[in-house]
């Protein structure tokens, strides 16, 4: 059967003549300078390091996505190359838009600035709280859909089960998976999707507010790109030893140039061998962009600002309270795929009986994807 191949904006797509199969190929860059460091202070003492500067390619990702048989038979994966591990896979039935299964390796729809991609991002990275309370990858399936019963009636939902051990575990350690389920409220209609930045200068407002929730047993306390690992003061634990209960409220706005977005996340870690002893974790983050362009006709139409205040919250007077300000300047050349971001950010960190630290953090990324 005769194939084309076509440059996509991004990548390269090759599909049959008559489209039951097509795949598009493209690979995505963030070239990153950064002083005096490019890393998010957890403890007092990496406040106190030396100024210098740090410059290199801070991500470098190969996506494959397509579709084989039907329209609605989709496949995609995403491929680390900077780490040489694969990041993501994904196999997904969705011929009704209600109704629709995933099957693979991805980022679980818990919380919104986790679920939007690292390439779709209005500031240069995630805030501070994401470290602490993100479910991150997981092998899983799930069941997701879009009902749609009137304006006011429109809801987004997820629900799944994870092997709880993260990204490049094919099992659990103790035969207690991880559950998770997101249910999403699109208050005006069609909602705001998993992306940052009002790009479109929508002219019409939306809305959207949700709540997930998740449960898991596993050795370990928090995950990432690189799998299971460990929070500040816990050590990677026994099979099933930390049993956590998390839950988050977020919600997000875009109209006419403006977006918003705000989470409130609670997590419970529950250490079953000692003494069923708890931690509890709180933080939130608030975060705003605007093209003033709309109000400024000789401001660049393509340069959005925005800004985030960010809090993490230990259970503990006495634990470490940390905060986050960060301002981001984002020239979009062409979207999301080709975009130079600046940012500056302070972090300070608190506790009792010891003075207050401190540090503020420069950057500038170019992120390109072709």
């Amino acid at each position: 059967m005769p194939v084309t191949a076509s440059y996509d904006k991004p990548g390269i797509t090759f599909q049959t003549e008559d489209q039951r199969y097509k795949v598009n190929v493209h690979a995505r860059f963030q070239f990153r300078y950064a002083t005096p460091d490019d890393t998010q202070p957890l403890i007092r003492d990496d406040y106190a390091q030396e100024q210098g500067t740090e410059f290199g390619v801070n991500r470098s990702r190969l996506k494959i996505k397509g579709h084989a048989y039907k329209r609605w038979l989709r496949f995609s994966m995403e491929y680390d190359l900077k780490n040489n591990y694969l990041l993501d896979y994904r196999f997904r039935m969705e011929k009704y838009d209600a109704l629709k299964v995933k099957l693979g390796q991805w980022k679980l729809e818990y919380s919104r600035e986790r679920s939007i991609s690292s390439g779709g991002q209005q500031m240069l990275d995630r805030s501070i709280i994401n470290r602490h309370f993100t479910i991150d990858r997981h092998q899983a399936v799930s069941v997701y859909g879009h009902i749609q019963s009137g304006e006011t009636l429109d809801f987004n939902y997820w629900a799944g089960i994870g092997t709880g051990t993260g990204r490049g575990s094919n099992q659990d350690d103790d035969s207690q998976p991880l559950y998770f389920g997101r249910l999403q409220w699109n208050a005006l209609g069609g909602g705001v999707g998993f992306v940052a930045s009002d790009l479109s200068v929508s002219s019409q407002p939306r809305l959207s507010f949700a709540y997930a929730a998740a449960t898991n047993r596993s050795r370990y306390t928090r995950f990432s790109s690189s799998g299971g690992g460990s929070l500040t003061g816990f050590d990677t634990g026994q099979p099933g030893q930390f049993e956590i209960t998390q839950f988050n409220i977020d919600g997000a706005f875009q109209y006419a140039g403006l977006s918003a977005q705000a989470e409130y996340h609670e997590k419970t870690i529950t250490d079953r061998r000692n003494n069923n002893l708890e931690t509890d974790l709180k933080g939130y983050y608030v975060q705003v962009g605007y093209f003033f362009h709309q109000l400024v006709d000789a401001w660049p139409k393509h340069l959005e600002l925005a800004g985030r205040y960010a809090s993490y919250e230990p259970e503990s007077v006495t634990d470490k309270t940390q905060t986050e300000y960060a301002v981001a300047a984002n020239y979009f050349i062409q979207g999301h795929k080709n975009k130079v971001t600046v940012d500056a950010t302070y972090f300070e960190q608190s506790q009792a009986l010891l003075t207050d630290v401190d540090e503020w953090r420069y950057r500038i990324q170019w992120d390109v994807s072709f």
